[in-house]
């Protein structure tokens, strides 16, 4: 079993940059594959990213690509989640997420492990 903790959400302008992470409890880690998720007032929860328990691989939401980069450190249990060139439209609770799998895993149904979510507002 794995505990999530994100943080570094907060206020930023358009075309800043802010970096989440996501600690994770327990000595598995390395075990989980990584996701990143971010939900809106309204709409559903969307995949963002998502990254493999050795970090070799990743998979990217279109709007996202070239401007996140989802990244891990086994070593200190926790995963990340830069993003540069922020816009307006980014603006969203940003949740990470764990599954106990070694490849990228993009369905939201699959991850069985949940952080509380860290807010992200972009100002335009």
């Amino acid at each position: 079993q794995v505990q999530l903790v994100e943080s570094g959400g907060g206020l930023v302008q358009a075309g800043g940059s802010l970096r989440l992470s996501c600690a994770a409890s327990g000595r598995t880690f390395s075990s989980y594959a990584m996701g990143w998720f971010r939900q809106t007032p309204g709409k559903e929860r969307e995949f963002v990213a998502a990254i493999s328990w050795s970090g070799g691989n990743t998979y990217y939401q279109d709007s996202v690509k070239g401007r996140f980069t989802i990244s891990r450190d086994n070593a200190k249990n926790t995963a990340y989640l830069q993003m540069n060139s922020l816009q307006p439209e980014d603006t969203a609770v940003y949740y990470c997420a764990a599954t106990r799998t070694t490849v990228v895993i993009t369905l939201e149904s699959v991850y069985g492990y949940w952080g509380q979510g860290t807010q992200v507002t972009v100002s335009s």
